[in-house]
């Protein structure tokens, strides 16, 4: 299959919301990519809408059910900093950049989540030190490629403030443009998280957020130069993508309090989870209730009942509650019991004690990170809730809207511009945006 560009650059710019798109228009070099490509405001994410099951499907095109990333984090009740999904070996079957490695491309990834470990040729993994015995350098390092991120730490290490933003996208940005213009590579995925930490931490409409997309205005313009500079613009393809929305909330969940009232959970005084029969999984604006007995018919009836009468009251926070057979023909994990979603104003936390609802302010968020002023993880039926694709460049329609996509159709796209296939996917090919004939 003839590829239709030398080299694919996959932007993501995580939280980029459908609702930002008449701000992109206004902005110069969003504008122009805009104009000379095909793009879409309405783009379909999957369920659960976080951020690496979302980034998996893109590089897959399959559903979490299929790919089997369903979550951010992995299941460990009572952690207080569960492990996250960082290593490829989470992810079932192939991936883009598996498939371009194959085909000798060379291949570069910038904290593109669930690539730890990852054969990419220049690949620095998204990954943190989340015990106190380790060390951030030494996690990216061990996981990633080792003398590639010794180089860019020695270079741009000076930007970098932890994890905090902007900071650690002016990092990822410097190290982008270095990469372009010294490897030149025919696939590169790069990560920035910019946006979805101020609205995380300051809300979807806020000053904060609206600043981070006009940094992002920023870093666009200088991935474009470096692409010039590189000698390689005239020969690649430009994607810029979200992978989900967000939603404001004020007030947080605490499933896991009441399935302790009911003995579902052994707490001990201080909160630390001795032993459990059902336990509930945020995924932010859903969750994932989980028996750890499944042919327990106890505990199975006392949980269905439990969400039942939640979800008579609307001040109870629950929209809707999926059987594991529901959740699965969504996309999300077959192997839940339920899954519930949560009305607008609403998330899940997986505190064990106190409270059932928490009401959120800024000053809670300020204190402790593990509250936010706004979140996802929504359903993407939710109202005013899809995310951005946009594309330019060689083998793609100039001026061309698509009224409708999902996130797993992207996949295979990319696969086809650069004259590869994914195997048999949940997405589709989005031909009527590609030159196909050139």
């Amino acid at each position: 299959m003839k590829p239709l560009a030398k080299h694919l650059i996959i932007i993501s710019f995580d939280c980029l919301s459908g609702l930002d798109f008449p701000l992109l228009q206004q902005l110069p070099h969003f504008q122009a990519i805009i104009n000379q490509g095909s793009y879409s405001d309405r783009v379909e994410s999957i369920y659960p809408s976080v951020t690496y099951p979302c980034h998996t499907t893109i590089v897959t095109g399959n559903y979490p059910r299929r790919h089997g990333v369903i979550n951010n984090t992995l299941l460990q009740p009572g952690k207080t900093s569960p492990d996250w999904n960082w290593y490829r070996p989470a992810i079932k079957g192939t991936t883009l950049y598996d498939e371009a490695k194959k085909a000798g491309m060379t291949t570069a990834s910038l904290l593109w989540p669930v690539t730890g470990k990852a054969k990419i040729d220049y690949n620095m993994p998204e990954i943190f030190a989340n015990r106190p015995w380790k060390n951030q350098v030494m996690v990216s390092l061990f996981n990633g490629s080792p003398l590639y991120q010794l180089d860019l730490d020695r270079r741009f290490g000076h930007l970098r403030r932890g994890l905090n933003q902007p900071e650690l996208d002016d990092f990822v940005l410097a190290s982008t443009i270095h990469t372009i213009k010294t490897k030149k590579p025919n696939l590169l995925m790069v990560h920035f998280v910019d946006l979805d930490s101020q609205r995380h931490f300051y809300g979807f409409s806020s000053n904060e957020a609206e600043a981070a997309i006009y940094r992002h205005h920023n870093r666009l313009e200088k991935i474009i130069e470096a692409l010039k500079d590189s000698g390689i613009y005239d020969e690649t393809s430009i994607v810029i993508l979200g992978d989900h929305s967000a939603l404001d909330e004020k007030k947080a969940l605490h499933l896991n309090a009441l399935l302790a009232e009911k003995k579902l959970i052994d707490v001990s005084d201080k909160g630390k989870v001795i032993n459990w029969k059902a336990y509930c999984k945020s995924c932010d604006g859903s969750a994932y209730i989980y028996l750890k007995d499944k042919n327990h018919s106890k505990s199975y009836h006392d949980v269905k009942l439990l969400l039942t009468s939640l979800l008579d009251t609307p001040d109870n926070g629950i929209e809707r509650i999926f059987t594991s057979e529901e959740a699965s023909e969504k996309g999300a994990d077959p192997n839940c019991t339920f899954m519930v979603e949560a009305r607008k104003g609403f998330y899940f936390l997986e505190d064990c004690k106190g409270d059932y609802i928490k009401e959120i302010d800024s000053e809670d968020v300020k204190a402790d990170k593990k509250y936010t002023l706004a979140t996802h993880g929504y359903s993407p039926e939710k109202e005013n809730y899809s995310t951005v694709f946009i594309a330019a460049g060689n083998g793609i329609r100039e001026n061309f809207p698509i009224p409708e996509m999902r996130l797993v159709d992207e996949g295979p796209t990319f696969a086809r511009i650069l004259g590869l296939k994914l195997d048999d996917t949940d997405g589709r090919v989005i031909e009527e945006m590609l030159e196909l004939s050139k």
